[in-house]
């Protein structure tokens, strides 16, 4: 906690300290009537996990004093030196591990962190439209790749490809443990600079600029969300490829449309269209269900900075330069200089996306804080004095 803003946070987590033995302490008076004691118990069990991590906390920080007070009264002993060090290497672990599970017990979990997602592509547009499209399929690829890194199911709901090897537009049904909660912060417009290999742009040999958009949908379960068939036009036509060719001779592909709000999906993946109704069923009821979210998110007007960016799709959140080898996150300021390791969605991705959820859970920590918290207002307002 290195900022004056991040010392408020350590007021406020004292003064939870401070009103969880409070209670401990009124809890022990026989005399409380069973309405009160029935309160103070619910909020004396919701303290109780952070009350735990924030101790395990300090222990290790005053341990981790000890350690280095020894280091520096060790002189040349580098048998000692050697022995302390690795104490203070695990010491320091145990402290990361702790402050986690504190941040972790204090923010409020998302209930959709569970859900599977619909991930979806599209590809931008620049002078010649190849390296957009390029780029589009890479990044396509790299959360298939991911998929496969963290055993998640990667179902492929639809698929659009362009010229010279690119993609138009992908969505895909990505489904295991914790999916929503890693990818939630995927949603935004990625940017790429390159000089493009293929295609038309290829000709020019500069450097050209393009962008991508990755939408990232939590999936519903049939009870979140209901639709009207009666509010639904349902539309069939000929699939078709790469520079406008049909596919097929048949109309299965299909466009659904939601009258009331306008929202539509579509799918041409399979000769099927009973399968394509199906996926593009699927990929409406999670657009509108991210609709309904964004409409809850304005009311309570309690969206998290990071959060904002894939509410909001159109926000860069990331550079691909593929000239200079260098991934940027314009969120955190991750830099990567092993390009075409990070594309392969892997252990670099996972650390982004790792740093990105360390910081989100710092944001909604400064957003309690300044809402006062849980039972917190006059810690609060205390801490709120501390940033002026």
């Amino acid at each position: 906690m290195l900022d004056h803003r991040e010392d408020s946070v350590q007021v406020y987590l004292h003064g939870l300290v401070v009103e969880y033995h409070d209670i401990t302490q009124r809890l022990e008076n026989g005399l409380l009537e069973d309405s009160e004691r029935k309160l103070l118990n619910r909020r004396h069990v919701e303290l109780l996990p952070l009350v735990t991590a924030f101790q395990n906390t300090e222990d290790a920080v005053n341990d981790l004093k000890e350690v280095e007070a020894l280091l520096k009264r060790a002189d040349e002993d580098e048998q000692m030196i050697e022995l302390l060090k690795e104490e203070q290497a695990q010491i320091e672990k145990r402290i990361d591990a702790f402050r986690n599970k504190l941040l972790q017990s204090m923010i409020p979990s998302d209930e959709h962190d569970t859900n599977d997602v619909i991930l979806e592509v599209v590809a931008g547009r620049t002078t010649g439209g190849d390296i957009c499209q390029q780029f589009t399929r890479e990044v396509f690829d790299m959360y298939q790749e991911f998929s496969s890194y963290k055993n998640w199911q990667f179902e492929v709901l639809n698929y659009t490809p362009a010229e010279y090897g690119g993609l138009h537009h992908a969505a895909a049904r990505v489904s295991g443990d914790g999916v929503y909660k890693h990818l939630k912060y995927e949603g935004g417009t990625h940017r790429v600079q390159r000089i493009p290999e293929t295609g038309l742009s290829s000709r020019m040999e500069k450097i050209h600029t393009g962008t991508m958009t990755v939408i990232i949908l939590p999936q519903p379960s049939k009870i979140d969300i209901s639709i009207d068939p009666k509010e639904l036009r349902i539309d069939t036509f000929r699939s078709r490829g790469a520079g406008g060719q049909s596919v097929n001779t048949t109309d299965s592909a299909v466009r659904i449309t939601h009258i009331p709000t306008g929202i539509s999906a579509e799918c041409q993946q399979t000769r099927s269209q009973l399968q394509n109704r199906d996926t593009a069923m699927r990929v409406l009821r999670a657009r509108m269900y991210q609709r309904m979210l964004d409409q809850e998110g304005a009311q309570r007007h309690t969206a998290r900075r990071l959060q904002v960016g894939t509410r909001s799709q159109s926000e860069r959140i990331r550079t691909y330069n593929f000239t200079q080898n260098r991934v940027t996150d314009h969120r955190t300021g991750y830099t990567s200089r092993e390009i075409k390791e990070f594309l392969r969605g892997g252990e670099l991705l996972d650390d982004l996306m790792a740093e990105l959820m360390e910081q989100a859970d710092r944001e909604a920590v400064l957003e309690l804080l300044e809402q006062g918290g849980p039972g917190g207002e006059g810690i609060a307002r205390g801490a709120r004095s501390l940033d002026s």
